[in-house]
């Protein structure tokens, strides 16, 4: 008697049959069209193509910052949208980091204080959320740029702080928006190498839009998005290596 295969896990994101349309009549705009997309944990997926191709439209959906026109959006397994507005920024809140270009840090509060800003929204205790923020700066090799405000920091310490607040609540998955958009090669460099980290050594699932093939071939697998389509989606250049 053979032992039983063990049983494959369900992607942890799936988007089946997706459509997003904007305005109506004339003005309508069919952002995306038919997208079916599946993604399991730990992977790091790059998502290219020109603008208006649909990637950033696929990105504010799985970042429930966006609902579908129509096609079904499944986050470990449950329905997103059968979720209410309340319960996507839950989600949000809870299983996603977000990381943006312009590293969008308040200027008035310290790298410390921008890292504990998403444990605020969640309720956790002053002394907690402290010690949490600061090993996320430590995991990101800032420990000791804790009380510098953003204009104290150069491009790739601020983005090391906007990676740090994406990670300091343990999100299933990072969703990157062009990080490297606003960096020389040296500390894009610098920001791709914290990005493999994460992924390979925390198990984050990274999500990460980008316009640069360079930057691609840091993750394992690229999707290419062409007229609110997939056009192309295979190995990148971690996996090919």
């Amino acid at each position: 008697m053979t032992d039983a295969a063990p049983p494959i896990a369900p992607p942890l994101i799936a988007l089946t049959g997706i459509g997003r349309v904007y305005g109506t009549g004339e003005a309508e705009v069919q952002a995306l069209r038919d997208i079916t997309l599946s993604i399991r944990a730990g992977e790091f997926v790059a998502i290219m193509g020109p603008s208006g191709s649909g990637k950033s439209t696929a990105m504010n959906i799985l970042g429930c910052l966006d609902t579908p026109t129509r096609g079904s959006y499944r986050f470990s397994g449950v329905e997103v949208g059968g979720l209410s507005r309340d319960q996507r920024a839950l989600l949000r809140r809870h299983c996603l980091g977000f990381v943006f270009q312009g590293y969008n840090l308040l200027p008035r509060m310290s790298a410390l204080e921008n890292v504990e800003l998403p444990l605020i929204y969640r309720g956790i205790a002053r002394g907690e959320r402290r010690e949490l923020a600061r090993e996320a700066l430590t995991r990101v090799g800032l420990e000791g740029r804790t009380h510098h405000d953003p204009s104290e920091l150069s491009g790739g310490q601020q983005q090391r702080v906007a990676i740090a607040r994406a990670i300091v609540g343990r999100p299933d998955v990072i969703l990157a928006d062009e990080p490297t958009g606003n960096l020389d090669t040296a500390r894009s460099r610098e920001i791709m190498d914290l990005m493999t980290s994460l992924n390979r050594e925390a198990g984050i699932t990274i999500l990460m839009v980008t316009h640069e093939p360079d930057m691609a071939e840091y993750a394992g697998r690229v999707v290419h998005f062409l007229d609110g389509r997939i056009a192309r989606d295979g190995s990148g250049g971690a996996d090919a290596a």
